[in-house]
Order: C-alpha cells, then structure tokens, then sequence
C-alpha cells in the first residue's frame, strides 16, 4: 500500500437494491469523505464518490460503475483511500493514525518500550497498540496527552508516561 494513501473509509455493505453502499466514514468530519474523491481501493481500483443520505452507523453512498446490489455486495469490506495532499494539514498536536503506525515509543528515561502497531478508535478516544520485546501480549496506551507527552514524526519516535504496571520492567 502507498504511503501517500490515507484510509478514509469502508464499505459496509449494499444500501438497497439498486447499487448503493453502506459507508462508513473515518474523516473527523464524516461528510468531507466525499470532497477527497475519487478514493481508491487497496488494489488500485478509484471510485467517485457521492453521499446520498445519512444511515445508522454512516452514509448511503454511491460509488462509481457499482450499479445493482450485486456489485454494491461484492464491495463490503472495502477499505477507501485518500490521496494525502487531498486531505487538510493538520495542527501540530494532531495526527493520521497511519503517521502514528510504526514509530518507536520510549519512556521518559528514553528505555525502549516497543513499536506502535495499531490506533484503536472506541469512542471515548484513540489508543496505541504496543508491541515489543518482553510484552506478552501488546500493551494498549491511551494517545493522551499525560500518557503520551511528545510525538517526533521526523524523529519516529514517541515518548511515553505510561501508567505504571502497563509495561514490564523497561528496557527489556
């Protein structure tokens, strides 16, 4: 996947009968998914995009050369990409989950505690997966401030306070 390609979207399933999609919308504001058109799909395939009505959970949306339920089936599931220079620059305390991906995290004393490999959205505000050497099972660390005091994309790097008790002895 092109690093240049954010994921704005998916496909939940047909809307009706006449080749509508259930889309669900990863934009802050869930409406400006359609202004990043056309959208691509991780095999390179580019669709415009058209919000037809709100639904429970996203948009009736409409996609182009998907015609009948058929196709609109055959799309669920389909994550929808932006080209980066299509979406806003962001303020410096904001970030894309995908910028976050990857980056290395230490403590505050600059121990290694592992690389982030998930954001995780519940509702009440994003989460880091961790995962590294010496954790049974990936940490998960609130993306708050107090927990995450620094962020160093030209670095890749994070600097963390975690609660204690949430990582091993660090530096393993």
């Amino acid at each position: 996947m092109d690093e240049k390609l954010i994921c704005v979207g998916a496909v939940m399933g047909a809307f009706g009968v006449r080749g509508e999609v259930r889309l669900k919308s990863f934009c802050a504001e869930p409406s400006a998914i359609e202004t990043y058109s056309p959208l691509m799909t991780e095999s390179g395939e580019s669709y415009e995009v058209k919000l037809v009505r709100s639904v429970k959970g996203g948009f009736g949306a409409r996609l182009s050369g998907i015609v009948d339920k058929e196709a609109a089936d055959a799309m669920r599931g389909t994550r929808l990409y932006a080209r980066r220079e299509d979406l806003p620059h962001l303020p410096d305390d904001e970030y894309y989950h995908s910028d976050l991906i990857g980056l290395e995290v230490l403590d505050t004393g600059g121990a290694r505690l592992g690389k982030v490999t998930a954001v995780l959205e519940f509702g009440a505000g994003d989460i880091l997966e961790i995962n590294g050497k010496g954790l049974k099972e990936a940490a998960l660390l609130p993306f708050t401030l107090v927990n995450v005091p620094t962020v160093d994309l030209v670095a890749g790097k994070i600097i963390a306070d975690p609660p204690e008790g949430l990582f091993p002895e660090a530096g393993n």
